[in-house]
């Protein structure tokens, strides 16, 4: 069963958050994180984000996606608009960061991200966000705004008992390297851009 295994205050340049974590055991090295600006109230609608974890992106500033931006981005709106980022430890869209590096390999020699996937014996998306919405109902959250461009993510709240009143576009300008990788989210995965 999933628990909150810890909890500290973490003052960030985007300003102070609660950070909890959750997973089934305490020796879990990889938990998922919940971040909560200081000025949220779980009683009252809720900006949430959910975002899957990207250590090229959000750590090393790979230019082959915006994960980094878009983290950056709801942090910062968080942190001025009240609400929290559920970090999920799904990398890759959740098929790790060894065959990520793989798949990537396979993108230098002509295939796109989803046909990379699928090439490796992969889904071309293999995450999961009803974690996410079990994590919402341990803190009580019951009314939200999600930010997303994430058609599937809008779906796993459906009959969740969670009331999504609004989506919060979350889009980030593509560059040199990531417009097929965007136009591919757009095309293949339905992702609600409209700058691509």
């Amino acid at each position: 069963m999933l628990t909150i295994q810890a909890q500290s205050n973490i003052p960030t340049d985007f300003g102070m958050f609660t950070v909890y974590a959750f997973s089934e055991h305490e020796e879990d090295w990889n938990p998922h994180l919940v971040w909560v600006a200081e000025n949220t109230d779980f009683s009252k609608t809720v900006n949430v984000r959910f975002h899957s974890e990207c250590i090229t992106g959000e750590i090393f500033h790979s230019k082959k996606c915006e994960c980094g931006q878009q983290l950056d981005a709801a942090m910062k709106y968080m942190s001025e608009n009240g609400g929290m980022i559920i970090y999920l430890r799904q990398e890759g869209r959740n098929i790790g960061i060894i065959n990520k590096l793989r798949a990537y390999a396979l993108q230098e020699k002509g295939f796109d991200t989803v046909e990379a996937n699928l090439k490796l014996g992969l889904p071309a998306d293999g995450r999961n966000f009803d974690v996410a919405v079990e994590m919402l109902k341990m803190l009580n959250v019951k009314e939200i705004n999600l930010l997303t461009n994430n058609p599937d993510k809008l779906k796993s709240l459906e009959n969740s008992g969670i009331i999504l009143h609004h989506r919060v576009p979350l889009e980030i300008e593509s560059n040199d390297v990531n417009e097929s990788y965007l136009s591919k989210k757009k095309d293949y995965f339905g992702h609600l851009l409209e700058k691509v």
